[in-house]
């Protein structure tokens, strides 16, 4: 650790949530009495300013350092930990602090506002701040690491720090149609000429196809959706909002919850649709009378059409 007066070669970011604010504030003044640069941004739910200290010890490694709080010290570090280059470890002790530095080289430090008092956790601080990469530690039975292990942790460091970052090979075509021709979609009992293949549950994600001329029913879902049609053509009319919607590739259309949608399918049509929660669907209308009613939306469409024409033949 730097002499008493002598600046730091790091700033320390810090946050916390509302369990962890208390403690937070009793480190950020020690902090200060040691000569370190400080920035707090504050007080947030532990998965948001985690965010934040993660952001940001990751955009700049060499010459930052984060100090996190929460009620358990865990939350904040598994988010914090999301973001690439960042080692965060929640300490509970002065020996988890010296085995955090000496063995994973932790550059976010994360305690617990609930199970740590604050002489404890200045005892943490100042055993992490004060700790190089690779030093004797409880774990090494405080004896210096031998060569090999020495090796294995420089290793560790740049081979941690590549992981999730490789890139992810690419080609000319949409990874969702690909996914669409090599898996097998299940047909959807309640709607004719439907079928589905969920990709993901709760917020549930699918893909989904309908044969030409096929309707779906006046119906509802608790969660709110957003859709973006890969093949086909398609009308939405949102018959809560009384707006409709023509939709071709490409085209893209959030439906919120609670709207009552009927939907008719012009051709093959095959879209991408999630959830903002669990998959459901509450009928509003038999088929019967929902295909009734497309068909007269349709001779509605061609009488529009064929008004539109004889406009224009009379104006030229």
């Amino acid at each position: 650790m730097a002499e008493d007066g002598e600046p730091h070669r790091f700033k320390i970011v810090t946050g916390a949530d509302s369990f962890g604010c208390s403690l937070k504030e009793a480190l950020v003044s020690h902090l200060k009495s040691l000569n370190i640069e400080v920035e707090d941004v504050g007080t947030d739910s532990y998965y948001s300013v985690a965010a934040e200290i993660g952001r940001r010890v990751s955009s700049s490694p060499e010459d930052t350092r984060g100090l996190l709080a929460c009620g358990t010290g865990v939350g904040v570090a598994m988010f914090a930990n999301k973001f690439p280059g960042v080692f965060a470890a929640t300490c509970l002790s002065a020996a988890d602090a010296l085995n955090a530095r000496s063995i994973n080289n932790s550059n976010v430090l994360a305690v617990s506002g609930m199970s740590t008092a604050p002489e404890s956790a200045v005892e943490i601080l100042d055993t992490w701040l004060k700790t190089p990469f690779k030093s004797p530690c409880p774990a090494s039975e405080f004896k210096p690491w031998p060569k090999e292990i020495e090796s294995f942790l420089d290793n560790s460091v740049s081979e941690m720090s590549k992981i999730g970052s490789e890139k992810t090979k690419t080609s000319d075509s949409c990874s969702i149609c690909c996914l669409v021709k090599n898996r097998e979609l299940n047909p959807i009992d309640i709607i004719p000429g439907g079928s589905m293949k969920i990709l993901r549950e709760s917020p549930t994600s699918a893909v989904v196809r309908f044969e030409a001329g096929s309707v779906e029913p006046a119906h509802h879902h608790t969660f709110g959706h957003d859709l973006v049609v890969m093949k086909g053509k398609k009308s939405v009319w949102n018959l809560t909002k009384k707006e409709r919607f023509d939709l071709i590739v490409g085209d893209y259309l959030y439906t919120p919850a609670g709207d009552v949608h009927r939907v008719k399918y012009y051709e093959d049509t095959e879209f991408f649709i999630k959830w903002d929660g669990h998959w459901d669907m509450f009928f509003d209308e038999d088929l019967a009378t929902a295909k009734e009613a497309a068909e007269k939306e349709s001779k509605a469409d061609v009488f529009i059409e064929c008004d539109t024409i004889m406009l224009q033949s009379e104006v030229f």
